[in-house]
């Protein structure tokens, strides 16, 4: 496993055997101890922790809690479809910069983005789509998907 480095060559960080081993201790348990970890994938516990703070400082994995937005006092989630000309990169990271929005992706398909928006109430969120994602430079139609239910999230998807 390499780190990051100026030399585009070097920037791809290899995910070797051990390394998808300590990713995947993480997912079942992101605060399982270095030296759990270590007897897991038969390493020590400096060698570990040498790891996991390269795959998190190469952007590999992040080690985050994840809370439930409705606990946290967001009463509204809601994915925003949105049909766009001219350059995505741009509308995208004008998204980005929004505390409410959570993820954005350029896609294929119907919509040219998507964005997930996490408010504390139905005004917040007719604010955000109103004043804010739809006075984008670009942005042409929006179409709003409100959860009603959160039925499965998950990070434990593994690793190839």
């Amino acid at each position: 496993m390499t780190g990051r480095t100026g030399n585009p060559e070097k920037n791809a960080v290899l995910l070797d055997d051990t390394a998808k081993a300590i990713i995947r201790e993480l997912q079942l348990d992101g605060r399982k101890s270095y030296a759990a970890i270590g007897k897991a994938v038969g390493l020590s516990e400096a060698a570990v922790r040498q790891r996991v703070q390269r795959l998190t400082d190469a952007g590999i994995m992040q080690v985050v809690a994840v809370t439930d937005p409705l606990e946290m006092g967001f009463a509204r989630q809601a994915m925003i479809g949105i049909k766009a000309e001219g350059a995505l990169e741009p509308i995208a990271d004008e998204l980005a910069a929004m505390d409410e929005i959570e993820y954005v992706v350029i896609t294929a398909g119907s919509f040219d983005l998507l964005a997930e928006v996490l408010c504390e109430s139905d005004e917040e969120l007719l604010k955000v789509l109103s004043e804010r994602v739809r006075s984008i430079k670009g942005v042409k139609v929006t179409e709003t998907f409100v959860y009603l239910k959160l039925v499965k999230q998950t990070y434990s998807w593994g690793v190839r």
